[in-house]
């Protein structure tokens, strides 16, 4: 099973090439250039790299969200466009999961996955690990799913599940408030940084289920947003009296 990911869900967008759950290559995609401009090149250079043609490609996998508004529409739509010109199945595949995926935990362990949303909010969702393959979705149970939201309240809205429980947390949101994590436990919970690169993971994630016909037509593929993009907001805002 041949399967090419993408992510534009975090700041460090990346693109990866995975065969039968080992990832070839993954490669960052440069958050300095405009996204749209850049993910045909960067699709066909990793392709290349991995010295794979694209008619070669069994799926295709992409992250859903949360996000931002305009990264998620173009990840999705670039994913869709390939795959109904080659006639393959689509694999979407939540980023939070993924992130949750990379702590690497040991079964009975909460996960937490951050991810920083701007406004002082993080988007978040909690996992309970089990005994499963890693990367395969049985390995997580979700606990809580995604939201937005502003830290101290998330942990309070959670505290019937962390209580007494080994907790992990994961993303750039958890690393950005790592002091509000701190000060809701006087024993600190465990933050672990995210992997550098989220593609490769989406990547692994995404051949077993591929492996096991959990695709998707490429239509059918739709972003989880979780809160409103900033643009509605903002024009809210804008026409209260």
């Amino acid at each position: 099973m041949l399967l090419l990911s993408l992510d534009t869900t975090t700041r460090a967008a990346s693109c990866a090439v995975a065969r039968d759950g080992v990832v070839l290559n993954e490669e960052p995609i440069d958050p300095t250039r405009q996204l749209a401009l850049q993910l045909p090149g960067a699709l066909r250079d990793i392709l290349d790299l991995s010295a794979i043609a694209l008619e070669e490609v069994d799926a295709f996998a992409v992250a859903t969200g949360p996000g931002s508004f305009t990264g998620l529409r173009i990840g999705i739509a670039t994913i869709q466009g390939l795959a109904l010109a080659t006639g393959k199945p689509v694999v979407a595949v939540s980023a939070l999961e993924a992130l949750a995926q990379s702590a690497g935990r040991a079964p009975g362990t909460l996960i937490a996955a951050w991810m920083d949303a701007r406004r002082r909010e993080v988007f978040a969702a909690l996992y309970r690990v089990v005994d499963a393959p890693p990367f395969s979705p049985e390995r997580l149970v979700e606990v809580e799913g995604p939201t937005a939201g502003d830290p101290a309240a998330t942990l309070a809205r959670w505290g019937s599940h962390l209580r007494g429980a080994s907790v992990t947390f994961v993303g750039d949101g958890a690393a950005l408030y790592a002091e509000a994590i701190a000060d809701h436990r006087p024993m600190p919970w465990d933050v672990v940084p995210e992997p550098p690169l989220l593609a490769g993971v989406i990547g692994r994630m995404a051949v077993v289920r591929a492996q096991r016909g959990d695709t998707i037509d490429p239509a059918a593929v739709h972003p989880l947003y979780v809160r409103r993009p900033d643009v509605e907001v903002e024009r809210e805002r804008k026409t209260l009296p």
